[in-house]
């Protein structure tokens, strides 16, 4: 067994401050990071008051946010030149314990992988919901995001122009499902920000984007409908590009690992110019999640719909501070 690094304060805050920077389901960051009894571990849990009850019941979507930060956190110890050692769901007993990292090092030259300009991306990639060029993304770059998402443990597929619009189909259907639900509107809603708001979660007003005067773009309105806050509608691209991120099993485990190769595919589509936004419409709907499946494998179950292209930059979202507890730890609350 590799000795543990024991990471003073400020280092603790260096990688935690890049953990954070992963997209989170309505920006709840629904994670809290600490460091365990023997202070050898970094224990992420999940955070109860920051779960979507009628958007995300199961929990499903808080253990995706909580894989990209894993992920992020992952990138930013291996970049500083340490091992992190990671166990999912580490303890039965402690259901909001979702991931342990070790930290071991440091790394060989040999030993340490070419990061291809993921590590710098972090701080880049901000969801785009904003209309694309519809400019086609070279196959290399498809392939190099179907490689990072299996090497994560999950699946990207993505579809022609048929499976498409079957596709956005379903994901308006989830989004017209929600908006005909108060209790869904208004739980929506209350996660949006108004400028100039001290807030540290939530999605800002800056950062939405316009409906599309077309329609084929089932973009979320975060807005219930108020006028005062929506944009006017744009056209969006003809040509439009989604990718379907999946794995053959559904188990708490497998969302943890499908979050980190959502992260994964998300940075090395940034490192490569391309923006992003996720749909997750029709993922919050049992019967449409489960078509939204692929009929040619028989274990496919559906996590996210990535929408890439090449297109302006999102704007940011805000993020909690760090919060310093004893020496040799840090939180997040």
């Amino acid at each position: 067994m590799r000795t543990p690094v024991l990471p003073d304060t400020a280092t603790l805050e260096s990688l935690l401050e890049v953990a954070v920077m992963a997209p989170s389901i309505h920006n709840t960051q629904p994670w809290s990071f600490r460091m365990d009894s023997a202070g050898q571990a970094l224990e992420i849990h999940s955070a109860p008051r920051r779960t979507l009850p009628l958007t995300d019941p199961m929990h499903r979507a808080q253990y995706l946010s909580v894989g990209a930060a894993l992920f992020n956190l992952r990138l930013a110890a291996v970049h500083r030149g340490w091992r992190p050692e990671v166990r999912l769901l580490p303890d039965p007993g402690r259901p909001g314990l979702l991931a342990a990292v070790r930290l071991t090092g440091p790394l060989t030259r040999d030993d340490r992988p070419a990061d291809d300009g993921l590590y710098e991306a972090v701080a880049r990639r901000h969801t785009s919901r904003m209309p694309f060029t519809g400019r086609p993304v070279p196959e290399p770059i498809v392939a190099e995001m179907r490689a990072a998402a299996h090497a994560a443990g999950a699946r990207l597929h993505v579809p022609g122009i048929v499976g498409t619009r079957r596709m956005l189909g379903l994901f308006a259907e989830g989004e017209a499902r929600n908006n005909a639900d108060p209790g869904r509107v208004a739980e929506t809603r209350s996660w949006l920000t108004a400028p100039g708001t001290d807030a540290s979660y939530g999605v800002p007003t800056t950062a939405l984007g316009p409906p599309d005067a077309a329609g084929r773009m089932p973009m979320r309105d975060f807005t219930g409908g108020l006028a005062a806050l929506s944009r006017p509608a744009l056209w969006f691209e003809r040509h439009i590009q989604v990718a379907l991120l999946w794995t053959d099993r559904d188990r708490r485990e497998d969302w943890l690992r499908a979050g980190q190769a959502l992260q994964y595919v998300l940075l090395t589509a940034t490192a490569r110019g391309l923006r992003t936004s996720l749909l997750h419409q029709a993922m919050e709907w049992p019967d449409l999640r489960s078509a939204t499946g692929l009929p040619r494998y028989k274990r496919c179950h559906a996590q996210v719909l990535i929408r890439f292209g090449y297109g302006p930059d999102g704007d940011r979202t805000p993020r909690a501070p760090l919060r310093s507890g004893p020496v040799g730890s840090a939180d997040v609350p």
